[in-house]
């Protein structure tokens, strides 16, 4: 497999001065959610990473919309020049730090320093993801470069084993765990040999309105009013800073929440606001 792998890295520089680098969004793996029924001993694990999607067609790097990443010069050059997908990534908790320098359209070199990208994929490679795990190690050692960095996937035996390193992970500042099907080639859209492992969910939602607040929010913001992509419409409102009460997100912008669970009729439970989406 490895000699496979080898052939492709060779056939894949050939060809991508071939390829267009239009703004379509490229074809990804997206998770599913963990269920607890799945047999963990068949998955490798990885931290979740609470970065910004990029990935790198071998010249060129992009958000998950397709828009470019306008990355230093030095940052480009360092990359192999073979397919990548990974994270742009500082640390945990640094989610704002990261947006604000990688949306710039002009970069900050002495911003950029801070940035490491994380690999956890080769796009389109032959044999299981175990064995492009192996290669991804390969390709970072090959490149030598302090900013690119493979995400380290282990394994874990059972799932009282998968909790304990949840729980490991969230009281460090993480945001949760990746499960990767260790025999699963290389594909793309939501499939579950991917799942997403954390003690709470994310969703995305459009906001519609405004609601006035009221006590200490007199004069201020209270709530949003935002509308699920299956229509469903509630109001959000804890998690807002008062500088965001002062200045709201403006209606039409789209917004990330996180909920515990959902009621019976279908709303998130406990929902809190974490951000506006960043990404072009």
């Amino acid at each position: 497999m490895a000699t496979c792998l080898r052939a492709w890295l060779a056939i894949v520089a050939l060809i991508i001065p071939l390829i267009s680098s239009g703004a379509e969004p490229p074809a990804i793996l997206l998770a599913e959610t963990y269920a607890g029924s799945v047999d963990v001993s068949r998955y490798l694990v990885s931290e979740k990473l609470d970065g910004v999607r990029a990935v790198w067609d071998g010249r060129s790097l992009r958000f998950r919309s397709g828009n470019p990443i306008h990355a230093p010069g030095w940052f480009i050059d360092g990359l192999p020049k073979v397919p990548l997908d990974g994270e742009l990534w500082i640390g945990r908790g640094q989610f704002e730090r990261l947006s604000g320098i990688v949306r710039k359209e002009v970069p900050v070199d002495e911003e950029w320093h801070a940035v490491r990208y994380m690999i956890f994929e080769l796009p389109d490679a032959p044999g299981t993801f175990a064995d492009r795990v192996a290669e991804i190690r390969a390709l970072v050692r090959r490149a030598n470069r302090p900013w690119l960095v493979e995400i380290e996937q282990f394994r874990v035996v059972d799932r009282s084993s998968l909790q304990r390193k949840l729980r490991e992970v969230v009281k460090a500042g993480g945001e949760g765990l990746m499960l990767h099907r260790a025999d699963a080639p290389f594909v793309t859209g939501r499939s579950d040999v991917l799942l997403k492992l954390k003690p709470w969910h994310d969703a995305e939602a459009t906001v519609i309105g405004h609601q006035s607040g009221k006590g200490k929010y007199a004069g201020m913001l209270g709530s949003l009013r935002v509308r699920t992509p299956d229509g469903r419409e509630f109001a959000l409102g804890t998690g807002l800073t008062d500088a965001q009460r002062l200045d709201p997100p403006p209606v039409g912008t789209i917004v990330t929440y996180r909920y515990r669970d959902l009621t019976g009729s279908g709303l998130p439970r406990f929902a809190s606001f974490v951000r506006v989406r960043a990404e072009p």
